[in-house]
């Protein structure tokens, strides 16, 4: 008995020092098992708190078009290693007051009608839900909290002493929208693989910069408006991440066209035809 409590205790002191080594030096603790759970997790909060978050059934033929003809091409990208693994979707949070879209752990993809009524082209939609898609795919949200949460509540989890430790943790980052935040290498990461994501389909690749240009050429990213408040709180330097992307753009051999393009691999036809119409109603 008392060999066995030796052991154990052993093995436990092992984990909680690879846990903090692993913390300490970028490891992610969580399984694609976990990332799933989670994302379920705060996807059954979000969906308990429509005042903030009304993500409405009537906007179903909106979806469908969105989930057809953008988030399942770009899924079908051979560069995005985890669609078989991880439960995409894509849903849409009926509130014009918010010009954003946020990715959840394992799968789930939100957009604004805000933001849909603030683009203006298909690429540029696309550019955002793959920089989604990739913020999801390199598994950032869980990389943070593996580096910044309880070593205790970690270490139940990779014990599973505690089955409910995935609910705490989701809880308590749906507390103020904490997960939504990336660093700046994180933002550059999934801005690159959205470019890889979009060569595939049928959309120009370096839609994901449409979104900044224009907040740029509208004076919105120094504005204080209420509207574009949550974005520049979660995404850092959107303006230098113009540059970027046109430097990657530019490495490959890509055209830089900018958001005001009338190129065709924008639709912007289309956007107004399929999007903005059925946003409008």
């Amino acid at each position: 008995m008392l060999r066995n409590r030796i052991y154990r205790n052993s093995i436990i002191s092992f984990l909680l020092a690879a846990i903090i080594y692993g913390c300490s030096t970028g490891i992610n603790l969580f399984s694609d098992k976990d990332e799933v759970a989670l994302g379920n997790d705060l996807v059954k909060q979000i969906l308990a708190n429509p005042k903030e978050f009304p993500v409405s059934s009537a906007d179903l033929a909106l979806k469908n078009y969105l989930t057809t003809n953008i988030l399942n091409p770009i899924l079908a990208s051979s560069s995005v290693k985890k669609r078989s693994i991880y439960k995409y979707r894509l849903e849409v949070i009926r509130r014009d007051d918010v010009l954003n879209a946020f990715a959840l752990p394992g799968g789930p993809v939100f957009v604004y009608t805000g933001l849909l009524k603030y683009l203006d082209s298909e690429a540029a939609l696309a550019g955002v839900i793959a920089h989604e898609i990739a913020h999801i795919e390199s598994r950032h949200a869980t990389r943070r909290l593996s580096a910044n949460y309880g070593v205790s509540l970690l270490l139940s989890l990779v014990l599973g002493q505690n089955p409910s430790a995935l609910a705490e943790i989701a809880t308590n980052l749906f507390v103020g929208l904490a997960f939504l935040a990336n660093s700046r290498s994180d933002e550059d990461q999934s801005d690159k693989l959205s470019v890889e994501y979009l060569k595939s389909t049928k959309y120009y690749p370096g839609g994901v910069k449409f979104f900044f240009e224009k907040m740029k050429k509208d004076g919105t990213v120094s504005s204080n408006s209420s509207k574009v408040a949550t974005f520049l709180s979660t995404h850092p330097d959107p303006i230098q991440r113009i540059e970027v992307v046109n430097k990657n753009l530019q490495a490959q051999g890509l055209p830089l066209y900018d958001f005001t393009s009338n190129e065709s691999s924008l639709f912007r036809t289309a956007y107004k035809m399929n999007i903005l119409s059925r946003v409008n109603k």
